[in-house]
């Protein structure tokens, strides 16, 4: 009877497994579809190539301006590039928060350009937005902590 009873539930076991597989699959995230776009502008901002991915981004947001990605990485492009526009890098910035409020990279970033714009009140505004949407913290939070901080070490009045 043992033996027998034990067979049952290695049956059921078995059984429960396979009946399962397909519910688990179904909850499984598809990846996302590649983005042309943004994976060239990637590579070239990886290789600090700024001029080429402010080309590639400009078309981007050209042809799909409701994709706060594009606006970020492009600001970002144009901030990091030689000579940036500060009216054009915000303007950007600010049109990828006013579609998705909660970007936490638009809010690193844009503060981030506020420290290069000497005003630390705005920096520390986004910053504490950060905070807000970084429940248990997030990198975001943190790098822009961490350039804040070094603006108010390398600002400080002796």
């Amino acid at each position: 009877m043992r033996i027998r009873l034990n067979s049952v539930l290695i049956h059921a076991f078995v059984t429960s497994l396979f009946t399962l597989g397909p519910a688990w699959a179904a909850d499984t995230p598809k990846p996302e579809p590649k983005d042309p776009a943004m994976e060239q502008a990637q590579a070239a901002i990886d290789r600090q190539d700024w001029a080429g991915a402010q080309n590639v981004l400009r078309g981007a947001v050209a042809g799909t301006p409701q994709n706060a990605d594009y606006h970020n990485l492009y600001a970002y492009s144009m901030r990091k590039g030689a000579k940036p526009s500060m009216d054009l890098v915000f303007r950007h910035y600010n049109e990828a928060l006013r579609l998705d409020p909660r970007h936490r990279g638009a809010h690193e970033y844009i503060g981030e350009a506020y420290l290069m714009s000497g005003n630390l009140a705005k920096a520390k505004e986004h910053l504490a937005q950060l905070d807000n949407l970084c429940t248990f913290g997030c990198a975001e939070y943190t790098e822009l902590k961490r350039e804040v901080a070094a603006y108010e070490q390398q600002h400080a009045k002796k």
